[in-house]
Parts: structure tokens; C-alpha cells; sequence
């Protein structure tokens, strides 16, 4: 179910850092800065002339060999994950993500020094509403092959709990979890990278890891280190010694926690999963994560959430005692029959209302409007959708009694079927963008059964009473 809930937000003003890729060895310079409402995360290779644009999103990914890039046809960013979990961790909807060259700086190999520079720019509210996806069922993915899982279940807000488990010694069964996606800052963001000794000797001989240290890497030693591995790890990260400490790890580096690798993994999957391009509630379970498997899974929610939006009409349950009995709704709005046109409110939430009228054969309009075969003015089924949006706008205030609504514009109105005497008319109206001095601005369809009947957008305002 996608729900439209709070305010999207973005950033005040630019903020940069800088740093080397961690696989490409080159100076980057990072810089985030604002985006108009619904821009969504998007990078910007600023050393591009034209076409220099790529959304943040599980349609670009091109492979997720040691990190997850993108490539939208003209050029690639190198390792998204950890700027894109700064980013979902502060929960953030709309920023550029700006850097002149291929690669997102490694920095000290967590989403740390990405989280202060974008506090440093001060998160600001935008007027629209974010859209969230809440699963209404489990949702997995599972790779037989690796013993690779991860799924998500329905739940209000966004937490994740993670199991790693390489079968080595040195690390263990590791296990990380984050019960609320706002305390990404303080639990998770500080986490770094790891790699274990083989996988880092094969990188180096092959070229493939060129800005590393061992300052923005952990390097678990899962296998004896012979002196003349040492003597090339001295001089691929510029020490004059390195040596192995008792947990197993190289030296030069201490871990900031016990559990630092599946800390690091769940930051992983936090930064994977924001390229579904929408932000998610649910709790994400996931045993062995990599990137590969997380984009698998963020493909397999992408498809769920394209199925959802084209399936908008609201599952209910009629033979639910509703909401709202007309008697408790003439509470709210001023409207009495015969022109009280919303005989049921069966949803009500702060951002959407869904209403029920029954279309009965006995109405005035019947015998005047086409007689002979009588059809529901689209005028009326406007003014339904507009009554419903009054009792969502009205649950604001404390004493709705004391209030009028109005309508301030009417746009983009269809009427695709027509509804009939005996029909019974559902109507679903979301908020676009939040309620601010009284000004209600939402978009709302009418169902008979499983057919969309009309839609519309309306802006109306709620005024005092003399």
C-alpha cells in the first residue's frame, strides 16, 4: 500500500566534503545540495557536460561488484551505498548529489562524515507529501545457491535486523539490528567497510583497490600471513609495519564496535534499498546480506510498488461497522439532506479519507437527468469527493462545528463511467501536500466496484464561522 504521510524534506543549502575513491584512488569532491519536491536522490557528475544526470534508482544499477554502481548509458558512480544510507538515515527525500569524478569518496569507509555534512546544510520541510510503501504481506527474495535472505514485514515504521555469517573463524556469527531508521545516526552510521585478507591481496594484485588504508577498511586475517604478504600491504598502504592484534584484524585500526561488520552490512542494506526510490515502513530481515541479494530485493519491492500503483482501488471490508454513520458526519460538516451526498466514512487518517455513498433510485435527480436512463451528474460525484475531503480537512481542528470549506479550484476532473441509481460510490481522496492554514490540496478517484468512475484535483480552505 502506498500512503501518502508527512512532508518531504530536503537540505537548505550546499554543503561539500572531499575524499579518494576507494577503488579508483582519485581526489573526489562531494558536494549535496537542494531539490524541488519529488526530485528524489539524484547524482550529478559535475565533470560532465551534458546528460550528466542519474536518479538514485534500482533501474540504473549496472553490478554490484564491490559496491553498487550505477550507469545511465553515459557514465557510471562507483559505490552509491554508503552516501545513499547518509541520506535515508536523515531522512531525506530530495537532494543532488554532486561529484566531479566516477567514484563516491570512500572517507573513513562508514556514512559518518556524509551525515555531518548534510546536517551542516539543515534539513528543511518541503509543501508536498511524501509517498512511503507499506507491504501488506511478507515480501522475500532468497538465493538458494548462498543461503542468502531477505525479506520485509508489514509494520508502521522502518527497522532492520541483520545476520552475517562468512564461516570463518576470525569473524564469527554477527548479528546487527536497528529498531527505528531515526537512530541510524548514533547506532549505525559510523560503522566502516571490511574485507578479509585474501580478498584484499587479490585486489591489490589486480589492480582494483587503489585508495585504501587502512584507515577506512577493517581487514579481518582469515589465513596465515606470510612476511612477503606483509611487505606488499606496507607498501600498498604506506605503513612501516603492520601487524595482526589478537581479534584477528590488522593493526592501525580499532573497532568501534564488537559486531562493526553486520553494523556495516545493515548500513549496506539501508543504502541498497533506497534505490527502490521510494521510502519503505516495514521490518527488513535479512541473513547473509550482499549487495547483490539486496538489489534483487529491492528490484522484487520495485515491482510490488509499480503493481500497487496501478491497483489503487482501496481494499475495505463491508461488512465493517464504518467510521463515521451520516449522523457523525453532519457533526463535522454543515451539509444536511437531500444535499449531504457522503452517507459513510469508512477511513480517516491526518493525509486520506474514504468515503461511501449508496446511489439510490429514489434520488431527485433520477427522473430529470436523462430520463429514461438515469446517470449521476459528474457534478454531484465532484461534490461527494469534495464533501469527503471536508470531514479529512475538519478532523483537524477541535470543533469542526464552528467551520465552513469551500472550494478554492477544481482541476484535472474525468469522468470514465458513468454511476447508475442503485450503484454504490466509493470515493478515495489523498493529500498532495500538507494541510497549512486551513488549505486542504488533494487528489481523489470514485469506484463502483473494481472501475475507476471520476477523478479530480481539488484545493479547498476551511473559514470560521461569523
Amino acid at each position: 500500500m502506498i500512503r501518502r504521510t508527512v512532508p518531504q524534506k530536503t537540505i537548505s543549502k550546499e554543503s561539500s566534503l572531499s575524499g579518494v575513491g576507494l577503488h579508483t584512488g582519485e581526489n573526489v569532491k562531494l558536494t549535496f545540495k537542494p531539490a524541488p519536491s519529488n526530485t528524489g536522490l539524484v547524482f550529478v557528475r559535475e565533470d560532465i557536460d551534458e546528460n550528466n544526470l542519474i536518479e538514485a534508482h534500482i533501474k540504473h544499477i549496472s553490478n554490484t561488484d564491490r559496491g553498487t554502481n550505477l550507469d545511465n548509458g553515459s557514465f557510471r558512480i562507483h559505490t552509491s551505498e554508503h552516501v545513499l544510507a547518509a541520506l535515508t538515515g536523515l531522512d531525506i527525500d530530495n537532494c543532488y548529489i554532486c561529484i566531479d569524478g566516477a567514484e563516491v569518496p570512500i572517507m573513513d569507509g562508514s556514512s559518518k562524515f556524509f551525515i555531518k555534512a548534510i546536517e551542516d546544510a539543515k534539513i528543511v520541510e518541503q509543501n508536498a507529501l511524501r509517498e512511503e510503501f507499506f507491504p501488506a504481506e511478507m515480501i522475500s527474495y532468497e538465493c538458494k545457491d548462498s543461503g542468502s535472505k531477505i525479506s520485509i514485514i508489514p509494520d508502521e515504521k522502518y527497522s532492520i535486523d541483520t545476520k552475517v555469517n562468512y564461516e570463518t573463524k576470525v569473524l564469527g556469527i554477527q548479528t546487527a539490528n536497528l529498531n527505528n531508521i531515526s537512530d541510524f545516526k548514533d547506532e549505525i552510521s559510523s560503522a566502516r567497510t571490511f574485507s578479509f585478507l585474501h580478498e584484499l591481496e587479490t585486489l591489490l594484485e589486480n589492480g582494483l583497490i587503489k585508495g585504501g588504508d587502512l584507515n577506512n577498511a577493517i581487514v579481518y586475517v582469515d589465513k596465515p600471513l606470510a612476511n612477503s604478504n606483509m611487505d606488499r600491504l606496507k607498501k600498498a598502504f604506506n605503513k612501516d609495519s603492520i601487524s595482526v592484534k589478537e581479534n584477528g584484524i590488522l593493526d592501525n585500526l580499532s573497532l568501534h564496535y564488537p559486531n562493526e561488520a553486520a553494523r556495516h552490512k545493515l548500513l549496506d542494506i539501508i543504502g541498497d534499498l533506497a534505490l527502490i526510490g521510494m521510502k519503505i515502513r516495514g521490518k527488513v530481515v535479512a541473513e547473509k546480506p550482499g549487495h547483490s541479494i539486496n538489489a534483487k530485493f529491492a528490484q522484487k519491492v520495485s515491482e510490488v510498488i509499480k503493481s500497487d500503483r496501478k491497483n489503487i482501488l482501496p481494499k475495505l471490508d463491508f461488512d465493517k461497522k464504518p467510521l463515521m454513520d451520516s449522523n457523525q458526519i453532519m457533526d463535522v460538516i454543515p451539509h444536511r439532506p437531500p444535499f449531504l451526498l457522503i452517507d459513510e466514512v469508512l477511513e480517516l487518517s491526518n493525509s486520506h479519507v474514504i468515503g461511501l455513498r449508496k446511489v439510490e433510485k429514489t434520488e431527485s435527480w433520477v427522473e430529470g437527468h436523462f430520463p429514461g436512463a438515469p446517470v449521476m451528474p459528474g457534478v454531484l460525484q465532484v461534490e461527494f469527493m469534495a464533501q469527503a475531503g471536508g470531514v479529512l480537512v475538519l478532523n483537524t481542528v477541535p470543533d469542526p462545528e464552528n467551520y465552513l470549506t469551500f472550494f478554492m479550484k477544481m482541476d484535472k476532473c474525468k469522468f470514465k463511467n458513468p454511476v447508475l441509481p442503485g450503484d454504490t460510490l466509493i470515493c478515495k481522496l489523498e493529500l498532495i501536500s500538507p494541510i497549512r492554514r486551513g488549505i486542504i490540496h488533494m487528489y481523489g478517484h470514485t469506484f463502483v466496484g473494481d472501475e475507476i468512475m471520476s477523478e479530480g484535483e481539488f484545493m479547498a480552505k476551511i473559514v470560521k464561522k461569523d
